[in-house]
């Protein structure tokens, strides 16, 4: 669900601009049009398993390349190109740049439908039925290896599990992210409490609600969303928290009209009105809670940890301010993250090409987007214990040199890290079902008098038509 950086799949809704910026300045003269690898599909080595020749001329084109507004993100773009120039010395990579959200719903749909998505696209985790529906994506499966992505076998089989279908494989992961307890390590001190040690269980958030609320001034012990598909987001990785499903197993009923369904409800409900301790104003949306929470207005609410970096950089907070612990509950926590996938009925070479280009950009420790000691030296945040989708030796290796690194204090993120949850995947028509579940969270955090059980039996009737529509 989210909006952007890393993994957003709450898309905004801005007008997009789409330009092209040919980085062929980076590379050596002699790649000629003549061999963009734009002929018929399979052309060049006829064993897919094969690594890309360095000596294939080809032409790929590559979504998302960071704006010029990302001066920071731009420029390490254009050093990895140079530097992958080096190795496959035939290989022209032209980035397309997007001003603002790169993945805006209009654009992204109106993109795949016309079939002219580049060569190399972008999306969300939770894109692939959309993309398979429009036969966007190449089946990827017989090109990636441990030859062709050396640490493939640390990649987290749960991230490369949400870009499979009916065994296929159909992209890469650039990022993951799941969700915990985001807290405000002053006024938990303030109140009382140790920021060492997040609550871990809905009691002791509760409990720890009141303690902080208490103090007075305005200041909520827990916020949550209830507005814009956020508040159905939120309520789903609650419900998830506790063991729970949206959806049952066939994908065609819902399933949160039940003990932990109400639960939830109840939970949210008593805070907010027996307890007082999630302040007055409701119906927020996905940025609210992050400017409370960066003004000290705010204790806790649930989050993944990217939102640390985007309340240092746009809204001027401290990462000394914040901590973070696993999701209360523990058994299950919603996750997500972003990838790329290659378009349908491209050639041979340019698939192998753009695996070779997201091998050395995303997914090489220590190079790329894990070249964390370049990171620091460009000012861009190090720590924030996301993407985090290695295992194995990876994993050592990219934590050390994260930690070696860190442009914040690690410490505070100690109990998210060392306590992993199991990630679950967001349910079937998300955001359809998110805007029906909004109207569960806005009648509990806005009606003193709000039937739970009303609440629950309408939305799961609603979603169920959701879910009979094909």
């Amino acid at each position: 669900m989210r909006t952007a950086p890393l993994r957003r799949t709450r898309r905004t809704g801005a007008v997009v601009l789409v330009s092209a910026l040919t980085l062929t300045a980076l590379a050596a003269c002699g790649t000629s049009s003549s061999g963009n690898g734009s002929g018929n599909p399979g052309s060049g080595s006829s064993d897919p398993a094969a690594p890309l020749d360095p000596k294939t001329k080809v032409t790929i084109t590559i979504d998302c390349m960071p704006p010029a507004a990302k001066a920071a993100e731009l420029k390490e773009w254009k050093e990895d190109v140079a530097a992958f120039h080096k190795i496959y010395p035939n290989v022209t990579i032209e980035g397309r740049s997007t001003p603002g959200q790169c993945l805006e719903p209009p654009r992204f749909t109106a993109m795949l439908k016309a079939k002219s998505q580049p060569d190399v696209f972008y999306t969300y985790f939770t894109d692939l039925p959309q993309v398979l529906d429009n036969d966007g994506a190449e089946d990827i499966t017989a090109y990636v290896n441990d030859k062709t992505v050396p640490a493939l076998k640390d990649i987290d089989p749960n991230v490369l599990g949400s870009l499979k279908h009916d065994g296929k494989l159909y992209g890469l992961p650039t990022s993951n992210y799941t969700m915990g307890l985001l807290i405000n390590r002053k006024l938990f001190q303030q109140a009382g409490l140790d920021p060492d040690n997040p609550p871990r269980t809905w009691d002791e958030v509760r409990a720890a609600a009141k303690k902080i609320a208490a103090l007075g001034n305005g200041i909520a012990g827990y916020g949550d969303y209830s507005a814009a598909n956020t508040g159905g987001w939120h309520f789903t990785a609650e419900v998830y928290s506790l063991g729970g499903d949206i959806v049952d197993t066939s994908g065609k009923k819902a399933a949160f009209n039940n003990d932990i369904g109400k639960q939830v409800a109840r939970t949210l409900h008593g805070m907010r009105w027996e307890d007082d301790s999630m302040g007055k104003t409701q119906l927020l949306k996905w940025g609210d809670l992050q400017k409370q929470i960066a003004t000290d207005k705010l204790g806790m609410f649930l989050a993944a940890p990217d939102d640390i970096a985007y309340m240092v950089q746009q809204l001027g907070a401290a990462y000394e301010n914040f901590g973070m612990g696993p999701i209360p509950g523990g058994k299950n926590t919603l996750a997500g993250g972003n990838n790329y996938m290659i378009k349908k009925g491209i050639s041979a070479d340019k698939i192998k090409a753009a695996i070779a280009w997201l091998n050395f950009k995303n997914l090489t420790v220590g190079k790329g987007q894990f070249d964390w000691a370049r990171t620091k030296a460009d000012q861009l945040p190090v720590g924030v214990p996301q993407p985090n989708f290695w295992l194995g030796e990876s994993k050592k290796k990219d934590d050390a040199a994260r930690a070696a690194n860190a442009t914040m204090p690690v410490a505070n993120f100690k109990a998210f890290m060392d306590n992993p949850v199991p990630g679950k995947a967001e349910p079937p028509k998300a955001q359809e079902i998110y805007k029906v579940l909004d109207n569960v969270m806005s009648g509990i955090l806005t009606n003193k008098d709000a039937d739970v059980d009303k609440l629950l039996s309408t939305a799961e009737a609603q979603v169920n038509q959701v879910l009979a529509t094909q």
